[in-house]
Protein backbone atom coordinates (compact mmCIF):
# COMPACT_ATOMS: atom_id res chain seq x y z
CA UNK A 1 0.00 0.00 0.00
CA UNK A 2 1.44 3.33 -1.12
CA UNK A 3 0.98 6.88 1.10
CA UNK A 4 2.10 10.46 0.80
CA UNK A 5 5.51 9.35 2.89
CA UNK A 6 7.75 6.26 2.21
CA UNK A 7 6.51 2.84 1.71
CA UNK A 8 6.03 0.54 5.30
CA UNK A 9 6.66 -2.77 4.91
CA UNK A 10 3.94 -5.65 6.13
CA UNK A 11 6.30 -6.80 9.31
CA UNK A 12 7.53 -4.11 11.13
CA UNK A 13 10.39 -4.67 13.45
CA UNK A 14 12.96 -2.75 15.27
CA UNK A 15 15.37 -2.40 12.24
CA UNK A 16 12.62 -1.21 10.08
CA UNK A 17 11.58 1.78 12.78
CA UNK A 18 15.02 2.93 12.49
CA UNK A 19 14.61 2.95 8.53
CA UNK A 20 11.26 4.82 8.69
CA UNK A 21 12.31 7.18 11.25
CA UNK A 22 16.15 7.75 10.26
CA UNK A 23 15.78 11.13 8.40
CA UNK A 24 13.97 13.08 11.27
CA UNK A 25 15.16 13.48 14.90
CA UNK A 26 11.41 14.13 16.65
CA UNK A 27 7.90 13.14 14.86
CA UNK A 28 5.46 16.37 15.82
CA UNK A 29 2.16 15.94 17.74
CA UNK A 30 3.27 12.23 19.57
CA UNK A 31 2.90 11.90 23.41
CA UNK A 32 5.66 10.08 24.71
CA UNK A 33 6.22 6.84 25.50
CA UNK A 34 6.90 7.09 29.20
CA UNK A 35 3.45 9.46 29.41
CA UNK A 36 6.22 12.90 29.89
CA UNK A 37 5.81 15.64 27.35
CA UNK A 38 9.27 16.00 25.59
CA UNK A 39 10.56 20.05 24.76
CA UNK A 40 10.41 20.63 21.54
CA UNK A 41 11.33 24.01 19.02
CA UNK A 42 9.12 26.22 21.28
CA UNK A 43 6.07 26.08 19.31
CA UNK A 44 4.46 24.30 21.90
CA UNK A 45 4.03 20.61 20.52
CA UNK A 46 5.26 17.48 22.02
CA UNK A 47 8.30 16.00 20.70
CA UNK A 48 9.63 12.51 20.44
CA UNK A 49 13.14 11.32 19.66
CA UNK A 50 13.46 8.14 17.56
CA UNK A 51 14.41 5.78 20.58
CA UNK A 52 11.61 7.35 22.48
CA UNK A 53 9.30 5.58 19.46
CA UNK A 54 10.77 2.54 19.22
CA UNK A 55 10.81 1.39 22.97
CA UNK A 56 6.79 2.50 22.60
CA UNK A 57 6.59 0.53 19.60
CA UNK A 58 8.46 -2.69 21.20
CA UNK A 59 6.42 -2.59 24.17
CA UNK A 60 2.65 -2.31 23.00
CA UNK A 61 4.06 -5.41 20.71
CA UNK A 62 5.31 -7.53 23.21
CA UNK A 63 1.83 -6.81 25.17
CA UNK A 64 -0.16 -7.49 22.37
CA UNK A 65 2.08 -10.33 21.62
CA UNK A 66 1.84 -12.15 24.97
CA UNK A 67 -1.84 -11.58 24.86
CA UNK A 68 -2.25 -12.97 21.44
CA UNK A 69 -0.08 -15.80 22.99
CA UNK A 70 -1.62 -16.88 26.63
CA UNK A 71 -3.25 -19.68 26.67
CA UNK A 72 -6.55 -20.59 28.73
CA UNK A 73 -6.65 -22.34 31.66
CA UNK A 74 -8.86 -25.21 30.77
CA UNK A 75 -5.69 -25.81 27.79
CA UNK A 76 -3.07 -26.02 30.37
CA UNK A 77 -5.19 -28.84 32.03
CA UNK A 78 -3.27 -32.59 31.29
CA UNK A 79 -5.89 -34.66 28.58
CA UNK A 80 -7.06 -36.72 30.74
CA UNK A 81 -8.23 -33.76 33.45
CA UNK A 82 -9.54 -31.49 30.66
CA UNK A 83 -11.89 -34.51 29.46
CA UNK A 84 -12.82 -35.19 33.06
CA UNK A 85 -14.12 -31.30 32.91
CA UNK A 86 -16.01 -31.66 29.66
CA UNK A 87 -17.72 -34.59 30.53
CA UNK A 88 -18.46 -33.38 34.15
CA UNK A 89 -21.74 -33.01 35.69
CA UNK A 90 -23.45 -30.87 38.05
CA UNK A 91 -23.65 -34.08 40.78
CA UNK A 92 -28.04 -34.26 41.96
CA UNK A 93 -28.13 -34.20 46.08
CA UNK A 94 -29.98 -37.36 46.57
CA UNK A 95 -32.91 -36.86 49.47
CA UNK A 96 -31.05 -38.84 52.16
CA UNK A 97 -32.58 -42.28 53.18
CA UNK A 98 -34.68 -41.76 56.47
CA UNK A 99 -36.18 -45.36 58.13
CA UNK A 100 -39.13 -43.89 59.45
CA UNK A 101 -39.66 -41.56 56.50
CA UNK A 102 -39.03 -44.08 53.45
CA UNK A 103 -39.66 -47.66 55.07
CA UNK A 104 -37.45 -50.94 56.34
CA UNK A 105 -35.18 -51.92 53.94
CA UNK A 106 -34.96 -55.55 55.61
CA UNK A 107 -37.74 -57.55 56.88
CA UNK A 108 -38.11 -61.34 57.57
CA UNK A 109 -41.31 -63.15 58.34
CA UNK A 110 -39.97 -66.53 59.39
CA UNK A 111 -39.36 -69.94 58.06
CA UNK A 112 -41.82 -72.67 57.92
CA UNK A 113 -40.52 -75.84 60.37
CA UNK A 114 -38.42 -73.27 62.37
CA UNK A 115 -39.02 -70.88 65.74
CA UNK A 116 -36.88 -67.75 65.90
CA UNK A 117 -35.31 -67.46 69.27
CA UNK A 118 -32.91 -64.33 68.93
CA UNK A 119 -32.86 -61.46 66.21
CA UNK A 120 -30.13 -58.53 66.45
CA UNK A 121 -28.75 -56.18 63.97
CA UNK A 122 -24.93 -56.44 62.77
CA UNK A 123 -25.10 -53.55 60.11
CA UNK A 124 -27.97 -50.98 61.22
CA UNK A 125 -30.11 -50.52 58.80
CA UNK A 126 -28.89 -52.92 56.27
CA UNK A 127 -28.34 -56.39 57.90
CA UNK A 128 -29.78 -58.23 60.77
CA UNK A 129 -29.07 -62.05 62.13
CA UNK A 130 -32.24 -64.21 63.01
CA UNK A 131 -31.00 -67.19 65.11
CA UNK A 132 -33.58 -70.27 64.13
CA UNK A 133 -34.49 -72.94 66.05
CA UNK A 134 -36.06 -76.23 64.14
CA UNK A 135 -37.79 -78.42 66.54
CA UNK A 136 -38.22 -81.54 65.17
CA UNK A 137 -34.51 -81.84 64.62
CA UNK A 138 -33.26 -79.53 67.46
CA UNK A 139 -31.36 -77.83 65.34
CA UNK A 140 -29.99 -74.31 65.30
CA UNK A 141 -29.61 -72.08 61.71
CA UNK A 142 -28.07 -69.06 62.04
CA UNK A 143 -30.21 -66.59 59.08
CA UNK A 144 -28.72 -63.19 57.47
CA UNK A 145 -31.50 -61.03 56.51
CA UNK A 146 -30.20 -58.59 54.04
CA UNK A 147 -32.14 -56.18 51.46
CA UNK A 148 -34.64 -57.92 49.03
CA UNK A 149 -34.54 -57.01 45.62
CA UNK A 150 -37.33 -56.92 42.81
CA UNK A 151 -36.69 -58.47 39.05
CA UNK A 152 -36.19 -54.58 37.80
CA UNK A 153 -34.05 -53.39 41.24
CA UNK A 154 -31.77 -56.48 40.72
CA UNK A 155 -31.47 -55.92 36.38
CA UNK A 156 -30.73 -52.63 37.28
CA UNK A 157 -28.01 -53.50 40.15
CA UNK A 158 -26.55 -55.73 37.49
CA UNK A 159 -26.42 -52.65 34.91
CA UNK A 160 -24.81 -50.50 37.75
CA UNK A 161 -22.08 -52.70 38.87
CA UNK A 162 -21.44 -53.63 35.01
CA UNK A 163 -20.94 -49.75 34.12
CA UNK A 164 -19.03 -49.12 37.74
CA UNK A 165 -15.98 -51.46 36.54
CA UNK A 166 -15.48 -49.56 33.66
CA UNK A 167 -15.53 -46.36 35.32
CA UNK A 168 -13.72 -47.88 37.90
CA UNK A 169 -10.61 -48.33 35.47
CA UNK A 170 -9.65 -45.16 35.21
CA UNK A 171 -10.58 -43.36 38.54
CA UNK A 172 -7.59 -42.16 40.12
CA UNK A 173 -7.82 -42.81 43.60
CA UNK A 174 -5.82 -41.25 46.25
CA UNK A 175 -4.60 -43.46 49.31
CA UNK A 176 -6.07 -41.49 51.56
CA UNK A 177 -9.45 -41.07 50.11
CA UNK A 178 -12.31 -42.68 51.37
CA UNK A 179 -13.59 -45.63 49.20
CA UNK A 180 -16.63 -45.35 49.76
CA UNK A 181 -17.50 -42.20 49.59
CA UNK A 182 -16.61 -42.43 46.11
CA UNK A 183 -17.95 -45.11 44.95
CA UNK A 184 -21.25 -43.75 46.48
CA UNK A 185 -20.83 -40.59 44.18
CA UNK A 186 -19.68 -42.91 41.15
CA UNK A 187 -23.63 -44.31 41.68
CA UNK A 188 -25.45 -41.80 41.89
CA UNK A 189 -24.04 -40.00 39.43
CA UNK A 190 -24.54 -43.22 37.10
CA UNK A 191 -28.12 -43.14 38.32
CA UNK A 192 -28.20 -39.56 37.16
CA UNK A 193 -27.07 -40.95 33.92
CA UNK A 194 -30.45 -43.01 33.68
CA UNK A 195 -32.53 -39.90 34.64
CA UNK A 196 -34.92 -42.16 36.33
CA UNK A 197 -36.83 -41.34 38.83
CA UNK A 198 -35.82 -43.76 41.56
CA UNK A 199 -37.03 -44.39 44.82
CA UNK A 200 -35.07 -43.27 47.68
CA UNK A 201 -35.03 -47.18 49.16
CA UNK A 202 -34.83 -48.66 45.96
CA UNK A 203 -31.44 -46.15 45.80
CA UNK A 204 -30.18 -47.21 48.96
CA UNK A 205 -30.60 -50.71 48.39
CA UNK A 206 -28.43 -50.92 45.63
CA UNK A 207 -25.73 -48.81 47.40
CA UNK A 208 -25.69 -51.25 49.54
CA UNK A 209 -24.80 -53.88 47.63
CA UNK A 210 -22.42 -52.12 45.81
CA UNK A 211 -20.27 -51.01 48.43
CA UNK A 212 -20.75 -54.25 50.22
CA UNK A 213 -19.65 -56.32 46.84
CA UNK A 214 -16.72 -53.76 46.16
CA UNK A 215 -15.64 -52.58 49.20
CA UNK A 216 -16.50 -55.06 51.73
CA UNK A 217 -16.72 -59.08 51.67
CA UNK A 218 -19.81 -60.00 49.78
CA UNK A 219 -22.05 -62.35 51.11
CA UNK A 220 -20.06 -63.05 53.84
CA UNK A 221 -19.70 -59.31 54.66
CA UNK A 222 -22.67 -59.66 57.68
CA UNK A 223 -20.87 -62.12 59.17
CA UNK A 224 -17.86 -60.60 59.20
CA UNK A 225 -19.66 -57.80 61.05
CA UNK A 226 -20.84 -59.74 63.58
CA UNK A 227 -19.30 -59.60 66.73
CA UNK A 228 -20.59 -62.74 68.26
CA UNK A 229 -18.61 -64.49 65.56
CA UNK A 230 -14.92 -66.14 66.24
CA UNK A 231 -14.49 -68.43 63.15
CA UNK A 232 -15.94 -68.61 59.78
CA UNK A 233 -15.85 -71.63 58.22
CA UNK A 234 -16.64 -72.56 53.84
CA UNK A 235 -15.98 -76.85 53.89
CA UNK A 236 -17.03 -76.70 50.16
CA UNK A 237 -18.81 -75.48 47.24
CA UNK A 238 -23.22 -75.87 47.87
CA UNK A 239 -22.61 -76.26 51.11
CA UNK A 240 -23.75 -73.70 53.63
CA UNK A 241 -20.94 -71.58 56.01
CA UNK A 242 -20.28 -72.90 59.39
CA UNK A 243 -19.06 -70.18 61.91
CA UNK A 244 -18.57 -70.19 65.74
CA UNK A 245 -20.88 -68.03 67.47
CA UNK A 246 -19.51 -67.13 71.28
CA UNK A 247 -23.23 -67.79 72.48
CA UNK A 248 -24.76 -70.71 70.24
CA UNK A 249 -20.92 -72.20 69.07
CA UNK A 250 -21.31 -74.42 66.13
CA UNK A 251 -23.87 -73.66 63.92
CA UNK A 252 -24.86 -73.47 60.27
CA UNK A 253 -25.30 -69.98 57.95
CA UNK A 254 -27.60 -69.48 55.26
CA UNK A 255 -25.18 -68.34 52.93
CA UNK A 256 -24.01 -70.86 50.30
CA UNK A 257 -21.26 -70.25 47.54
CA UNK A 258 -21.50 -72.04 44.29
CA UNK A 259 -18.25 -73.03 42.60
CA UNK A 260 -17.21 -70.61 40.40
CA UNK A 261 -18.23 -68.57 42.94
CA UNK A 262 -16.05 -69.52 45.92
CA UNK A 263 -13.51 -69.86 43.57
CA UNK A 264 -13.20 -66.58 42.74
CA UNK A 265 -14.33 -65.12 46.42
CA UNK A 266 -11.09 -67.12 47.64
CA UNK A 267 -8.79 -65.67 44.85
CA UNK A 268 -9.90 -62.31 45.78
CA UNK A 269 -9.45 -63.06 49.31
CA UNK A 270 -6.10 -63.69 48.59
CA UNK A 271 -5.37 -60.81 46.60
CA UNK A 272 -6.56 -58.28 49.23
CA UNK A 273 -4.27 -60.29 51.49
CA UNK A 274 -1.59 -59.68 49.78
CA UNK A 275 -0.69 -63.35 48.83
CA UNK A 276 -0.92 -65.19 45.48
CA UNK A 277 -3.32 -68.42 45.28
CA UNK A 278 -3.80 -70.76 42.40
CA UNK A 279 -3.76 -74.47 41.35
CA UNK A 280 -0.35 -74.44 41.52
CA UNK A 281 -0.17 -73.18 44.96
CA UNK A 282 -3.86 -74.30 46.27
CA UNK A 283 -2.83 -73.48 50.19
CA UNK A 284 -1.84 -70.25 51.63
CA UNK A 285 -1.88 -68.59 55.07
CA UNK A 286 -2.77 -64.99 55.16
CA UNK A 287 -3.85 -62.10 57.37
CA UNK A 288 -6.93 -60.08 55.63
CA UNK A 289 -6.52 -56.21 55.77
CA UNK A 290 -8.87 -55.61 58.82
CA UNK A 291 -6.20 -58.32 60.57
CA UNK A 292 -8.68 -61.86 60.85
CA UNK A 293 -6.43 -64.71 60.37
CA UNK A 294 -7.24 -66.57 56.94
CA UNK A 295 -6.50 -70.14 55.93
CA UNK A 296 -7.78 -70.96 52.22
CA UNK A 297 -7.71 -73.35 49.68
CA UNK A 298 -8.49 -73.44 46.08
CA UNK A 299 -9.99 -76.08 44.27
CA UNK A 300 -10.50 -79.67 44.85
CA UNK A 301 -6.61 -81.03 44.57
CA UNK A 302 -6.23 -81.04 48.19
CA UNK A 303 -9.99 -80.65 49.50
CA UNK A 304 -12.37 -82.83 48.37
CA UNK A 305 -15.51 -80.64 47.77
CA UNK A 306 -13.39 -77.35 46.48
CA UNK A 307 -11.98 -74.58 47.90
CA UNK A 308 -12.48 -73.54 51.46
CA UNK A 309 -11.15 -71.30 53.63
CA UNK A 310 -11.41 -70.44 57.53
CA UNK A 311 -11.81 -67.40 59.04
CA UNK A 312 -10.13 -66.60 62.78
CA UNK A 313 -11.91 -62.83 63.55
CA UNK A 314 -9.52 -60.37 64.42
CA UNK A 315 -10.59 -58.29 67.47
CA UNK A 316 -10.92 -54.41 66.41
CA UNK A 317 -10.57 -53.68 70.32
CA UNK A 318 -7.60 -55.58 71.60
CA UNK A 319 -8.28 -57.90 74.86
CA UNK A 320 -7.27 -56.81 78.05
CA UNK A 321 -6.10 -57.81 81.77
CA UNK A 322 -9.62 -56.51 82.72
CA UNK A 323 -11.44 -58.73 79.99
CA UNK A 324 -9.75 -62.17 81.01
CA UNK A 325 -10.73 -61.59 84.85
CA UNK A 326 -14.08 -60.63 83.73
CA UNK A 327 -14.12 -63.81 81.84
CA UNK A 328 -12.72 -65.29 84.97
CA UNK A 329 -10.09 -66.73 82.45
CA UNK A 330 -7.41 -65.70 85.50
CA UNK A 331 -8.37 -63.94 88.88
CA UNK A 332 -7.26 -60.87 89.85
CA UNK A 333 -4.86 -62.15 92.24
CA UNK A 334 -3.30 -64.44 89.24
CA UNK A 335 -3.23 -60.99 87.17
CA UNK A 336 -1.52 -59.19 90.04
CA UNK A 337 0.86 -61.84 90.33
CA UNK A 338 1.96 -61.76 86.56
CA UNK A 339 1.61 -58.15 86.09
CA UNK A 340 4.62 -57.88 89.02
CA UNK A 341 6.38 -60.80 87.13
CA UNK A 342 6.43 -59.11 83.43
CA UNK A 343 7.58 -55.97 85.10
CA UNK A 344 10.36 -57.42 86.68
CA UNK A 345 11.64 -59.07 83.37
CA UNK A 346 10.32 -63.20 84.19
CA UNK A 347 10.30 -65.12 81.03
CA UNK A 348 6.78 -66.42 80.62
CA UNK A 349 4.89 -69.09 77.91
CA UNK A 350 1.81 -69.52 77.55
CA UNK A 351 0.50 -73.55 76.66
CA UNK A 352 -2.68 -74.81 76.10
CA UNK A 353 -5.08 -76.33 72.92
CA UNK A 354 -6.60 -75.19 70.34
CA UNK A 355 -8.73 -71.74 70.88
CA UNK A 356 -8.10 -71.73 74.60
CA UNK A 357 -7.33 -68.46 74.45
CA UNK A 358 -2.85 -68.78 74.35
CA UNK A 359 -2.65 -65.60 72.09
CA UNK A 360 -5.27 -63.50 73.85
CA UNK A 361 -3.81 -64.08 76.98
CA UNK A 362 0.01 -63.08 75.73
CA UNK A 363 -1.46 -59.70 74.04
CA UNK A 364 -3.37 -58.75 77.49
CA UNK A 365 -0.53 -59.90 79.54
CA UNK A 366 1.92 -57.92 77.18
CA UNK A 367 -0.11 -54.75 79.00
CA UNK A 368 2.48 -54.88 81.77
CA UNK A 369 5.66 -54.75 80.22
CA UNK A 370 6.57 -50.74 81.04
CA UNK A 371 5.77 -47.96 78.58
CA UNK A 372 9.24 -47.38 76.99
CA UNK A 373 10.47 -50.75 76.89
CA UNK A 374 12.03 -51.86 74.02
CA UNK A 375 9.53 -54.46 72.65
CA UNK A 376 9.72 -56.95 69.33
CA UNK A 377 7.43 -59.02 68.37
CA UNK A 378 7.77 -62.01 65.91
CA UNK A 379 4.59 -63.58 64.16
CA UNK A 380 3.97 -65.41 61.53
CA UNK A 381 0.46 -63.44 60.98
CA UNK A 382 0.17 -60.24 62.91
CA UNK A 383 -2.31 -60.65 66.09
CA UNK A 384 -0.79 -58.65 68.37
CA UNK A 385 -1.80 -55.17 69.55
CA UNK A 386 0.68 -52.81 71.55
CA UNK A 387 0.04 -49.63 72.96
CA UNK A 388 4.03 -49.00 73.51
CA UNK A 389 5.42 -46.76 71.74
CA UNK A 390 8.92 -48.34 71.47
CA UNK A 391 7.72 -51.68 69.68
CA UNK A 392 9.02 -53.18 66.11
CA UNK A 393 6.26 -55.74 65.05
CA UNK A 394 8.08 -58.27 62.95
CA UNK A 395 6.02 -60.85 60.37
CA UNK A 396 7.23 -63.64 58.63
CA UNK A 397 7.52 -63.61 54.39
CA UNK A 398 7.21 -66.37 52.32
CA UNK A 399 9.35 -67.43 50.00
CA UNK A 400 9.12 -65.61 46.23
CA UNK A 401 9.53 -68.60 43.84
CA UNK A 402 9.90 -72.28 43.58
CA UNK A 403 13.17 -72.94 45.32
CA UNK A 404 12.14 -71.13 48.76
CA UNK A 405 14.70 -67.97 47.89
CA UNK A 406 13.52 -65.02 49.53
CA UNK A 407 11.70 -66.52 52.46
CA UNK A 408 12.31 -65.26 55.70
CA UNK A 409 11.09 -67.79 58.61
CA UNK A 410 10.44 -67.37 62.49
CA UNK A 411 14.00 -68.09 62.59
CA UNK A 412 15.46 -65.76 60.78
CA UNK A 413 13.31 -63.12 62.45
CA UNK A 414 14.70 -64.40 65.61
CA UNK A 415 18.28 -64.31 64.95
CA UNK A 416 18.15 -60.57 63.37
CA UNK A 417 15.68 -59.65 66.51
CA UNK A 418 18.29 -60.37 69.13
CA UNK A 419 20.76 -58.13 67.13
CA UNK A 420 18.40 -55.42 67.82
CA UNK A 421 18.94 -55.45 71.72
CA UNK A 422 15.45 -56.00 73.00
CA UNK A 423 14.45 -55.79 76.32
CA UNK A 424 11.13 -58.03 75.58
CA UNK A 425 11.19 -60.54 72.82
CA UNK A 426 7.68 -62.07 72.33
CA UNK A 427 7.34 -64.80 69.87
CA UNK A 428 3.80 -65.28 68.38
CA UNK A 429 4.35 -69.51 68.69
CA UNK A 430 7.33 -71.96 69.40
CA UNK A 431 6.85 -74.80 66.99
CA UNK A 432 10.27 -75.44 65.54
CA UNK A 433 14.40 -74.53 65.30
CA UNK A 434 13.50 -71.30 66.58
CA UNK A 435 12.77 -72.59 70.25
CA UNK A 436 16.11 -73.14 70.66
CA UNK A 437 17.14 -69.90 69.51
CA UNK A 438 14.31 -68.57 71.66
CA UNK A 439 15.37 -69.68 74.79
CA UNK A 440 19.30 -69.20 74.37
CA UNK A 441 18.00 -65.90 74.42
CA UNK A 442 16.04 -66.99 77.83
CA UNK A 443 19.58 -67.91 78.99
CA UNK A 444 21.59 -65.01 77.66
CA UNK A 445 19.00 -62.67 79.90
CA UNK A 446 15.90 -61.48 77.54
CA UNK A 447 12.78 -61.31 78.75
CA UNK A 448 11.08 -63.69 76.52
CA UNK A 449 7.20 -64.33 76.44
CA UNK A 450 5.37 -67.08 73.74
CA UNK A 451 2.88 -69.73 73.05
CA UNK A 452 2.85 -73.24 71.77
CA UNK A 453 0.05 -76.04 71.89
CA UNK A 454 0.64 -78.48 75.17
CA UNK A 455 -2.26 -79.39 76.83
CA UNK A 456 -0.31 -80.00 80.88
CA UNK A 457 2.93 -79.05 81.89
CA UNK A 458 4.45 -82.33 81.05
CA UNK A 459 3.40 -81.98 77.26
CA UNK A 460 5.03 -78.92 77.31
CA UNK A 461 8.22 -80.04 78.58
CA UNK A 462 8.18 -83.15 76.18
CA UNK A 463 7.35 -81.26 73.34
CA UNK A 464 10.16 -78.85 74.27
CA UNK A 465 13.01 -81.19 74.54
CA UNK A 466 12.11 -83.29 71.98
CA UNK A 467 12.48 -82.91 67.65
CA UNK A 468 11.39 -80.89 66.17
CA UNK A 469 11.95 -78.17 69.05
CA UNK A 470 14.79 -79.94 70.65
CA UNK A 471 15.85 -77.53 73.31
CA UNK A 472 18.17 -79.04 75.87
CA UNK A 473 16.54 -79.69 79.46
CA UNK A 474 19.12 -77.06 81.06
CA UNK A 475 18.21 -74.42 78.43
CA UNK A 476 14.63 -75.00 79.81
CA UNK A 477 15.52 -74.17 83.44
CA UNK A 478 15.96 -70.24 81.86
CA UNK A 479 12.19 -70.19 81.44
CA UNK A 480 10.56 -68.90 84.28
CA UNK A 481 6.16 -69.14 84.25
CA UNK A 482 4.25 -71.35 82.71
CA UNK A 483 0.67 -70.99 82.24
CA UNK A 484 -1.58 -73.41 80.96
CA UNK A 485 -5.01 -72.60 79.64
CA UNK A 486 -7.86 -75.04 78.71
CA UNK A 487 -11.31 -74.66 77.02
CA UNK A 488 -13.48 -76.55 79.37
CA UNK A 489 -17.46 -76.47 80.19
CA UNK A 490 -18.52 -74.60 83.06
CA UNK A 491 -22.99 -75.17 84.25
CA UNK A 492 -22.90 -76.25 79.92
CA UNK A 493 -21.92 -73.19 78.61
CA UNK A 494 -18.09 -73.30 77.22
CA UNK A 495 -15.20 -71.31 79.02
CA UNK A 496 -11.71 -70.71 79.20
CA UNK A 497 -9.57 -71.06 82.34
CA UNK A 498 -6.34 -70.84 82.71
CA UNK A 499 -6.26 -74.30 84.60
CA UNK A 500 -2.64 -74.00 86.25
CA UNK A 501 0.26 -71.07 86.45
CA UNK A 502 3.60 -73.06 86.99
CA UNK A 503 6.89 -71.74 87.67
CA UNK A 504 9.84 -73.73 86.49
CA UNK A 505 12.10 -74.12 90.10
CA UNK A 506 15.49 -76.55 88.65
CA UNK A 507 16.54 -79.57 87.40
CA UNK A 508 16.33 -82.48 90.28
CA UNK A 509 20.15 -83.53 90.63
CA UNK A 510 19.76 -86.89 91.23
CA UNK A 511 16.86 -88.16 88.40
CA UNK A 512 17.88 -84.94 86.64
CA UNK A 513 13.87 -84.26 85.91
CA UNK A 514 13.01 -80.51 85.62
CA UNK A 515 10.68 -79.72 88.73
CA UNK A 516 8.07 -77.35 88.78
CA UNK A 517 6.14 -75.17 91.39
CA UNK A 518 2.08 -74.68 90.92
CA UNK A 519 1.19 -71.20 92.11
CA UNK A 520 -2.39 -71.15 91.20
CA UNK A 521 -5.12 -73.94 89.74
CA UNK A 522 -8.51 -73.64 88.90
CA UNK A 523 -10.99 -75.41 91.28
CA UNK A 524 -13.55 -77.13 88.97
CA UNK A 525 -15.76 -77.72 91.74
CA UNK A 526 -15.95 -73.98 92.50
CA UNK A 527 -14.94 -72.72 89.27
CA UNK A 528 -12.09 -70.17 91.10
CA UNK A 529 -8.51 -69.65 90.75
CA UNK A 530 -7.14 -70.45 94.00
CA UNK A 531 -3.54 -69.51 95.32
CA UNK A 532 -1.76 -72.98 95.84
CA UNK A 533 1.91 -72.65 96.56
CA UNK A 534 4.99 -70.00 97.42
CA UNK A 535 6.47 -68.31 94.08
CA UNK A 536 9.99 -68.76 93.47
CA UNK A 537 10.00 -65.87 91.06
CA UNK A 538 8.98 -63.61 93.49
CA UNK A 539 11.34 -64.46 96.44
CA UNK A 540 13.71 -63.57 93.47
CA UNK A 541 11.81 -60.13 92.44
CA UNK A 542 11.89 -59.42 96.74
CA UNK A 543 15.66 -59.96 97.01
CA UNK A 544 16.56 -57.53 93.56
CA UNK A 545 14.18 -54.72 95.13
CA UNK A 546 15.50 -55.07 98.08
CA UNK A 547 11.87 -55.33 99.29
CA UNK A 548 11.03 -57.02 102.94
CA UNK A 549 8.22 -59.96 102.77
CA UNK A 550 5.58 -57.14 103.79
CA UNK A 551 6.47 -55.03 101.06
CA UNK A 552 6.48 -57.66 98.37
CA UNK A 553 2.74 -58.21 99.82
CA UNK A 554 1.74 -54.44 99.85
CA UNK A 555 2.88 -54.19 96.21
CA UNK A 556 0.69 -57.20 95.29
CA UNK A 557 -2.11 -56.28 97.50
CA UNK A 558 -2.10 -52.82 95.67
CA UNK A 559 -1.88 -54.51 92.22
CA UNK A 560 -4.88 -56.69 93.11
CA UNK A 561 -6.72 -53.61 93.93
CA UNK A 562 -6.16 -51.79 91.07
CA UNK A 563 -7.55 -54.37 88.79
CA UNK A 564 -10.62 -55.06 90.88
CA UNK A 565 -11.36 -51.22 90.83
CA UNK A 566 -11.12 -51.06 87.31
CA UNK A 567 -13.19 -54.40 86.78
CA UNK A 568 -15.93 -53.31 89.59
CA UNK A 569 -16.77 -49.93 87.86
CA UNK A 570 -16.53 -51.43 84.82
CA UNK A 571 -13.29 -50.01 82.81
CA UNK A 572 -12.56 -52.05 79.74
CA UNK A 573 -11.23 -49.36 77.37
CA UNK A 574 -8.07 -50.89 76.19
CA UNK A 575 -6.08 -46.94 76.35
CA UNK A 576 -7.77 -45.94 79.70
CA UNK A 577 -6.66 -49.55 80.97
CA UNK A 578 -3.13 -49.07 79.59
CA UNK A 579 -2.23 -45.36 80.81
CA UNK A 580 -3.66 -46.42 84.40
CA UNK A 581 -1.22 -49.75 84.32
CA UNK A 582 1.79 -47.84 82.95
CA UNK A 583 1.41 -44.77 85.19
CA UNK A 584 1.57 -46.65 88.08
CA UNK A 585 4.95 -48.35 87.09
CA UNK A 586 6.32 -44.71 86.97
CA UNK A 587 4.01 -42.70 89.72
CA UNK A 588 2.41 -45.40 91.94
CA UNK A 589 1.64 -43.35 94.80
CA UNK A 590 -0.58 -40.60 92.47
CA UNK A 591 -2.74 -43.38 90.89
CA UNK A 592 -3.64 -44.83 93.89
CA UNK A 593 -4.40 -41.27 95.35
CA UNK A 594 -6.66 -40.86 92.69
CA UNK A 595 -8.22 -44.22 92.43
CA UNK A 596 -8.70 -43.70 96.21
CA UNK A 597 -6.94 -46.90 96.99
CA UNK A 598 -5.03 -47.52 100.64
Amino acid sequence: MESDGAAIPKMVGEDSIRDVFEESEILPGTAAGNGEEKSGNGDGAAKITKEDMINDFKRETKISGEKSRETPEKEKLPLTERLKTLFKKKEVDFEPYDPEKHGPLVSFDGMSGYEEIDRYWVNEPYAFIVILHNTEQDDLLYQVVEPGMTGLESEFLEEIRSRLRDALLVEDVEEEEDKEEILVKKVKSLVQDYALDIDIATLEKILYYVVRDFIGFGKLDPLMHDSSIEDISANGHDLPIYLYHKKYLNIPTSVVYEEEELDSFIIRLAQRSGKHISIAEPMVDAAMPDGSRIQMTLGDAVTAHGSTFTIRKFKDVPITPIDLINWKTFSSEAMAYLWLCIENNKSLIFAGGTASGKTSSLNAAALFMPEKAKIITLEDTRELQLPHPNWIPGVTRDAFTADNRGAIDMYELLRGALRQRPEYLLVGEVRGKEALTLFQAMSTGHTTFSTMHADSVASAIHRLENPPISVPRTMIEALDIMSIQSQIYVKGQRARRSVKIVEITDIDPTTRNIRTNDIFAWNPAKDVIEHVGESKSLIGIMTRRGWTVQELKKELAYRQKILEYLMHNDITDFDIIATIIHAYQSTPEKVLQKLGIE
